[in-house]
C-alpha cells in the first residue's frame, strides 16, 4: 500500500461533501455585487487558522520589512503576534486533531512557533549576530519542519511540497539583497493562502475515529463517498 495518495490530485477545487470533523465551525464567505457573486468559498476550521498565519506572516514581515521600528520594539510585536496564532490555533484544530488521531502535529507546531519566538527574542535582546543574520532562515527552517511533520501526519504530497518551498526560499535569500524580510514573508502568506483557498490530499479516512459516534462515523462514510463520487 503506498504512503502516499497518487490517485488524488495534490490540491484541488473544495469540495463541498465534508465530514463531521471538517463542519465544525465551517465559514461560507460570499462577495456579492447586487445580484452577481464576485467569490465564494468556504472555510474549515483548520482553513481558518491557514488564514490567520498568513495575515500575521504578511504583518511581521512586512513590517519588518519597510516600518521605522527598533528592534526590540518589533521583537516585543512579533512575540505578541506570534503567541496570539498559536495560543488561537489550538482550539481552532483541537477538536479536529483529536477525531483524526493527529494531535501530535498540532504540538510540533505549537512547540516550533514558542522555540522560534524564544529564539528571536534572545537574539534582539542579547545581540546575538548569527540569529539576527539569519532570522528569515530561522522562520522558513521552522516552517519548513513543520510541513514536514504535517505532510507526514497526514500522508500528503502538498505539505510535503510547502516544506520543500521554504527550503527554495532558504536557497534563494542570499539572492534576496535588503529585500529578505519581504521575500520571507511573501513565501510563507503566499503558501498559506494557498492551502486555505484549496482542498489538499491527504490519507485515506481512518476506521477508528475518536470521539465521533456510530452516526456521525456512517455519516462521514457517507460525505467520503460523496467526495469520490464528484
Amino acid at each position: 500500500m503506498n504512503f502516499f495518495r497518487f490517485s488524488e490530485p495534490i490540491l484541488r477545487r473544495k469540495q463541498h461533501a465534508l465530514d463531521f470533523q471538517d463542519r465544525q465551525g465551517l465559514w461560507h464567505f460570499k462577495l456579492n455585487i447586487k445580484d452577481k457573486t464576485l467569490f465564494s468559498n468556504i472555510y474549515t476550521r483548520i482553513d481558518q487558522v491557514f488564514v490567520m498565519w498568513g495575515l500575521i506572516s504578511a504583518i511581521i514581515f512586512i513590517t519588518a520589512q519597510f516600518a521605522p521600528i527598533d528592534w526590540i520594539t518589533q521583537a516585543i510585536f512579533w512575540s505578541i503576534l506570534t503567541i496570539v496564532g498559536t495560543v488561537a490555533m489550538i482550539p481552532l484544530t483541537h477538536f479536529w486533531v483529536k477525531v483524526e488521531r493527529l494531535k501530535w502535529v498540532l504540538y510540533s507546531w505549537v512547540f516550533l512557533m514558542l522555540g522560534g519566538v524564544v529564539i528571536t527574542d534572545l537574539g534582539i535582546l542579547l545581540g546575538w549576530g548569527q540569529v539576527l543574520m539569519h532570522l528569515c532562515h530561522l522562520w522558513l527552517s521552522l516552517s519548513a519542519i513543520g510541513y514536514f511533520c504535517t505532510g507526514w501526519g497526514l500522508r500528503s504530497r502538498a505539505f510535503i511540497v510547502a516544506g520543500l518551498w521554504h527550503i527554495l526560499g532558504i536557497v534563494i535569500l542570499p539572492y534576496c539583497l535588503g529585500w529578505q524580510f519581504l521575500a520571507t514573508g511573501l513565501i510563507m502568506t503566499a503558501n498559506l493562502l494557498v492551502f486555505a483557498e484549496t482542498q489538499w490530499d491527504m490519507r485515506l479516512p481512518i476506521d477508528n475515529y475518536a470521539f465521533l459516534t456510530e452516526e456521525q462515523k456512517e455519516f462521514n462514510r457517507q460525505q467520503y463517498r460523496l467526495r469520490q463520487a464528484s
